[in-house]
């Protein structure tokens, strides 16, 4: 277990008008500069109870909580991991991440993980920040990423997701029969009473913003296709949680299986069968990092998710009495 960190700081006079990160490492002097920067953009580290950016201001009086996990740390090394890769080239790739792949090594996955793959393949990756990721997905959502293989390539997508040019597609398969598409524009940030969960906030969130049409009804259920104009940790589950149609096989916000009355035997042990969240990234949109190209990428739905989608074609068809 990860040792959790509760510490408060008062901005004293001598740093008002510093960096966030820079008057936390004066305050936090046992924490390394990069690290408490982690922690600040996870919203773990707060200003006056806000959320807020590692270059913003400090002004004298103000207070710095900081609440968060000590991992340990881990070195990133090369294993040899079968990857899925869609496009490559001497300045970035484009791979189809398997759900159950953690992203990046941490404290409880120490290795095995999709940076430990990467540095195997292309071991100029190790000098990049992050191996070369750009963007996360989570350990059991599976679909397309993007990696850098430059520094040059590394910075030009940083900024292509910053200024929000990133054009992402997810597979979405929710509890609940939708009568229409939408938008969902609710900030997030960590959960007030359980830090390993994401919530929406009324207050201190950072901007996030879902968009989400209907893809294909059934019964008791609804396959959207979801675009994000942000990539908040968790958006689409803690999104479409806080709208009352959570993901299917999603414990950590949709709770246990619902299962819908008078559901077939088949029906009932896919639903509760399933085994993570069913979410997908299925399309990528940037341009280029070297040439400014505009590019286009697509992956299928991988097995558990098209064998969900027949399982309720065929068992929970579209009727007029919907409950559960």
């Amino acid at each position: 277990m990860a040792d959790t960190i509760r510490e408060q700081a008062t901005i004293p006079a001598e740093l008002d008008g510093e960096r966030l990160d820079a008057a936390a490492a004066q305050l936090f002097p046992d924490f390394s500069r990069s690290r408490l920067q982690s922690w600040i953009k996870r919203g773990e580290l707060l200003l006056d109870g806000v959320s807020c950016r590692p270059r913003d201001k400090v002004r004298e009086g103000g207070q710095l909580t900081l609440d968060a996990e000590l991992e340990d740390e881990v070195s990133w090394q090369p294993q040899a991991i079968d990857l899925d890769i869609v496009y490559e080239d001497d300045s970035m790739l484009v791979l189809n991440k398997p759900a159950g792949l953690v992203v990046h090594p941490a404290a409880g996955h120490a290795d095995g993980t999709l940076v430990n793959a990467l540095l195997n393949h292309a071991p100029g990756m190790a000098q990049l920040p992050r191996g070369g990721i750009v963007h996360r997905l989570d350990m059991e959502t599976s679909g397309l990423m993007v990696a850098a293989k430059t520094l040059q390539a590394h910075h030009d997508l940083v900024d292509q997701l910053q200024a929000r040019t990133v054009k992402r597609q997810y597979c979405a398969v929710c509890i609940g029969a939708m009568t229409g598409g939408g938008t969902i524009d609710a900030p997030m940030g960590r959960h007030p009473r359980s830090r390993k969960k994401m919530a929406v906030l009324s207050v201190g969130g950072k901007p996030a913003v879902t968009h989400y049409r209907i893809a294909k009804r059934f019964g008791h259920h609804t396959r959207i296709a979801v675009t994000l104009e942000t990539g908040r940790t968790h958006q689409i589950r803690v999104h479409m949680a806080h709208r009352k149609y959570p993901l299917i096989g999603d414990p950590t916000y949709g709770g246990r299986p619902r299962i819908p009355k008078g559901a077939s035997q088949r029906l009932i042990e896919t639903l509760r069968g399933f085994p993570r969240q069913a979410l997908h990234a299925e399309a990528l949109g940037l341009e280029h990092p070297a040439t400014g190209e505009p590019m286009h990428f697509e992956c299928p739905l991988p097995r558990d998710i098209e064998d969900l989608l027949t399982v309720l074609a065929e068992d929970d068809p579209p009727i007029a009495k919907r409950d559960y």
